[in-house]
C-alpha cells in the first residue's frame, strides 16, 4: 500500500503530527535510523510529548502502521478503480491505479508497513503484526471483486480470490523494493504492467480486449 503523505507539522495535535513525520521518515531512512529527535523535530513537539504519546519507539512504530492502515483505506476506499461495473474490470483498474500512483520521489510512493515489515520482522512481533495486519487487509479489499470475476467468467483452478489478491500485494512490495534498490520508479511501474498481464491471463483475456 502507499501514497498518502506530507502535511504541514502545524497541523493536528501532536500525536497525529508525530504518526504523519514517522510515515514520511520511516520511508525515507527505515525504522532503525529514525530517531526520536528526528521525529520531534518533525512534528514541532518535545520528546515529552512523544513519550507522552507513545511510550517507547516501537509502541510509535505499532501506532504508525496502524495509523497507516487508517488513512490508507480512505484513500483507496474513494479510488476511482471502484466505478466499472464489471468486476474483473475493477481488478484491473486498480491495478492500473496502483501504477499510476507511483510517482515523485520514492519516499512518496513506497509502503510504510512494508518498509517496516522487511526490516523489524524478527526483531519487533508487535510492530511487524501491525504491518501484516494491514498489508493483508488491504488485500482483503480485492476478494470479493476477484471472486465475482472468478465466477462471471467461468474460471475454474488450483488458486483462490484470497490467494490472488496476496500476490497483488507481493508484487507491489517486490516493485518498491526493486525501484529503492535500483534508484528506478520505472522498475515498480514494470512489475504492475506485469500483473496486469498476469491477471489477465488467468481470465483468458486479451491485452488489447476492452474489459
Amino acid at each position: 500500500m502507499s501514497r498518502p503523505t506530507k502535511q504541514s507539522p502545524e497541523r493536528g495535535d501532536a500525536r497525529t503530527r508525530l504518526l504523519e513525520a514517522a510515515r514520511d521518515i520511516i520511508r525515507a531512512k527505515g525504522f532503525a535510523a529514525t530517531t526520536v529527535d528526528d521525529l520531534c523535530r518533525a512534528a514541532a513537539v518535545t520528546k515529552g510529548a512523544f513519550f507522552h504519546n507513545f511510550g517507547s519507539k516501537d509502541a510509535l512504530g505499532v501506532a504508525a502502521a496502524e495509523f497507516w492502515a487508517e488513512t490508507t483505506s480512505v484513500f483507496f476506499a474513494t479510488a476511482p478503480y471502484h466505478d466499472p461495473v464489471d468486476a474483473l474490470e475493477r481488478v484491473l483498474a486498480y491495478v492500473a491505479f496502483r501504477k499510476a500512483i507511483i510517482t515523485g520521489d520514492l519516499p512518496e510512493f513506497t509502503c510504510l508497513v512494508g518498509t517496516m515489515a522487511q526490516e523489524i520482522y524478527a526483531s519487533s512481533r508487535d510492530i511487524r503484526d501491525a504491518c501484516g495486519r494491514s498489508i493483508f487487509g488491504h488485500a482483503a479489499t480485492l476478494e470479493a471483486d476477484i471472486e465475482t470475476a472468478r465466477r462471471d467468467h467461468g474460471i475454474t483452478g488450483d488458486w483462490t480470490a484470497e490467494s490472488l489478491a496476496r500476490h497483488t500485494q507481493a508484487v507491489i512490495q517486490g516493485g518498491f523494493v526493486l525501484a529503492k534498490a535500483g534508484n528506478n520508479p520505472e522498475l515498480a511501474r514494470e512489475s504492475l504492467d506485469h500483473l496486469d498481464r498476469y491477471i489477465r491471463h488467468l481470465f483468458h483475456v486479451a491485452e488489447e480486449d476492452e474489459t
